[in-house]
């Protein structure tokens, strides 16, 4: 019998079907790059640009400044974004070999890099400045409310990123075998869909905790439930002007102070009942005086604890805003899956750190060229013509394609 006979189409970042043809069977060379198959990214430039205005501003580790360090400070960066969004490199060995690339070396990375020198500067690039980065960018996306008395509404959660068992200083905790994970607390702004506000800690790293440092007076947080166990925070948040809108647990003890009336709208947004109440069985521990509305969804009666009154928030109010926390978790599954953060280019926690930053600004990116929130047909555009399969006329109309359904 003759050897079966293939050739691979891809669509994305990984093989998707195979189809029969007169092609003779040979080991695959997917994983080679090649200069057609790494096409220009002109969001490369734009990052280039804001990272050369924040690194000016930022003090960095003098080795970048060693007449015998060939490698840059900026060419690593560069390589290492160009990475996460590209369908064909995937390891930091493949993005050495694709920097020998005339075409990579003119939109990339000004020279050839070795492995030897990529992975160690991992260690030496100051996250400071891609916060100033994503900082900028995030102005950007995000652009500020037009009225004072409008409140800026963010979701607040975090999510874990499995790690490497030698990534010792990513320990979490020990079931069956030890696990490692990296935790991302992220702030998403809710009108853009954007992130505005990170923290990234080891896996055991308190949500609650990076909360604290992410909050800025006057803003608005949706939160799960998680958040709503501590009943001092809610008095810390209370004191700097921040509203929030928390689910509370079902064991939550709750002390009645005064029913409610509901509006028809609030009945048509499920809310079953509405009270002003204090949380907590220890009276010295008590949380402030909150207001507490019961939603039915399609599966379960849920409660939400607010610290606004009615007149600026009302009870189907609040169950609107908390229904919208969802978007937090699609952008976290948007960030893993399409991205590529399961795969480390580096494993120390500089390096991780670094590597989650560039995925934030690559999404903020795409946000701020296209003007379209991230969305998996957004990703499989680009790399249709990252992989030379689209052009760029045929690039901006399918993005143009997508802009009426975002807005429905």
């Amino acid at each position: 019998m003759p050897p079966a006979k293939y050739f691979t189409i891809f669509l994305g970042p990984s093989p998707r079907f195979w189809l029969t043809r007169g092609v003779a069977r040979k080991p695959s060379t997917a994983s080679v790059a090649t200069e057609q198959s790494l096409f220009r990214w002109r969001l490369i430039g734009a990052f280039k640009k804001r990272w050369r205005r924040a690194a000016a501003k930022t003090r960095r580790a003098a080795t970048w400044t060693h007449p015998g360090r060939k490698l840059t400070e900026e060419d690593y960066l560069s390589l290492s974004l160009f990475g996460l969004l590209n369908p064909v490199v995937r390891t930091a060995r493949g993005l050495c070999a694709a920097s020998g690339l005339a075409r990579v070396q003119r939109d990339v990375c000004t020279r050839p890099v070795r492995l030897g020198s990529f992975s160690p500067a991992q260690t030496q690039v100051a996250p400071a400045v891609l916060a100033a980065v994503f900082a900028e960018l995030t102005r950007e996306v995000c652009a500020t409310v037009e009225h004072a008395h409008q409140r800026r509404w963010l979701i607040q959660d975090g999510s874990l990123f499995e790690a490497l068992p030698r990534m010792y200083w990513a320990f979490w905790r020990r079931q069956g075998t030890g696990q490692h994970q990296v935790r991302l607390h992220l702030s998403l702004d809710l009108a853009q869909a954007a992130p505005a506000r990170v923290t990234v800690t080891p896996g055991k790293g308190c949500e609650r905790a990076a909360w604290r440092t992410q909050v800025q007076p006057g803003d608005g947080y949706v939160a799960d439930r998680y958040y709503g166990e501590d009943y001092q925070l809610f008095r810390e948040l209370e004191a700097t002007r921040v509203a929030f809108v928390v689910r509370l647990r079902d064991q939550a003890v709750i002390n009645v102070l005064e029913e409610l009336p509901l509006t028809a709208a609030d009945r048509q947004a499920h809310v079953t009942r509405s009270v002003c109440a204090t949380l907590g069985c220890n009276p010295r521990q008590q949380s402030i005086r909150v207001r507490l509305v019961w939603v039915q969804t399609d599966k379960e009666l849920i409660c939400l604890v607010t610290n606004l009154p009615p007149e600026e928030l009302s009870a189907g109010e609040v169950a609107q805003l908390y229904k919208e926390r969802w978007r937090i978790e699609l952008f976290f599954r948007w960030l893993k899956c399409l991205l590529g953060c399961r795969h480390w280019l580096a494993e120390s926690p500089a390096g991780v750190t670094v590597q989650l930053y560039l995925a934030l600004i690559a999404a903020l990116l795409l946000q701020r060229h296209t003007g379209l929130r991230p969305t998996k047909r957004m990703l499989e555009l680009i790399q249709f013509y990252l992989l030379g399969v689209a052009s760029l006329k045929e690039l901006k109309t399918g993005l143009a394609g997508l802009q009426p359904r975002q807005k429905t």
